[in-house]
């Protein structure tokens, strides 16, 4: 059984302060966007085997998609195994979620390969401990995200918006990121302020923490604001994507070509839109 694993984009993430089990309380806007990576799984006798194209992902417990398969299994005491095949085109350390799709895939496919009809609100449940991104990628739709991430509200955006999606070669650690949430400091000449785009208000408060260290980011975001194709620029998640949410009728690949030649030829892009 076959299915695809959609990436994410944070249309707004608010961080409301440190929790005492050490995750940080936020209220997130996420939707899902048109890139994916694709999953194969297959039953089998016993044992859980996975293979992946790209060896830069973890194998084992390492992995979201195993431990995913594993947690499954324990849940429901179904006894069995599976074959599991991954192929990556959400890039990793991104801020655009594709290890919690994955996991959250692997939980749905497998819930529908075995036939045991557990409510989305019970894969959510059952999602949580994996990680805070792969409840809401349980429900397969935009939602506001509360808590540490695993209190999920699906809702339907007022339109959808065409995105362009741009990343250096390096990533960013999202626990590194909130760990330096509290003592990080805005850079002087970059707007950080809240942006309006449609019936949206974007805004990202680990921008300051990030931005700090990758100075690259802060100055790919600024070069997005004053291109007249976009609406609004925001980094995604702890980065290190930067998303522009474009106009009407522009022309993205252009734009992408543009920000290659003009900032740096080895950042990788994707033209998506919000599902």
């Amino acid at each position: 059984m076959q299915v695809l694993a959609p990436a994410k984009v944070n249309l707004s993430l608010r961080v409301l302060g440190k929790r005492p089990d050490g995750f940080h309380e936020i209220e997130t806007l996420i939707a899902p966007i048109s890139l994916y990576d694709r999953i194969d799984i297959e039953k089998q006798n016993r044992w859980i085997d996975f293979v992946c194209d790209d060896p830069s992902v973890p194998a084992g417990d390492d992995n979201l998609v195993v431990r995913a398969a594993k947690i499954f299994f324990a849940t429901t005491n179904v006894k069995s195994g599976v074959s599991i095949k991954l192929q990556k085109q959400i890039p990793h350390s991104a801020g655009l979620g594709g290890g919690s799709s994955d996991a959250a895939a692997t939980l749905l496919v497998l819930n529908q390969l075995f036939e045991m009809e557990i409510s989305r609100d019970r894969l959510a449940a059952i999602a949580a401990p994996l990680g805070s991104d792969v409840p809401f990628f349980v429900y397969g739709s935009a939602a506001l995200c509360k808590g540490r991430g695993e209190m999920v509200t699906p809702l339907t955006l007022k339109e959808k918006l065409s995105i362009l999606l741009l990343k250096p070669q390096f990533g960013v650690a999202s626990r590194w990121a909130y760990e330096r949430w509290t003592n990080s400091r805005e850079l002087p000449g970059v707007d950080y302020r809240a942006q309006s785009c449609s019936d949206l208000t974007l805004v990202n408060d680990l921008e300051r923490p990030v931005f700090e260290k990758f100075v690259f980011l802060p100055q790919l975001k600024m070069w997005l604001r004053r291109q007249p194709e976009v609406r609004a620029a925001l980094m995604s998640g702890s980065g290190s994507t930067v998303f522009a949410a474009m106009r009407e009728g522009a022309d993205v690949d252009h734009l992408a070509k543009r920000a290659r030649e003009e900032l740096d030829p080895e950042t990788w892009t994707c033209a998506t839109e919000t599902l």
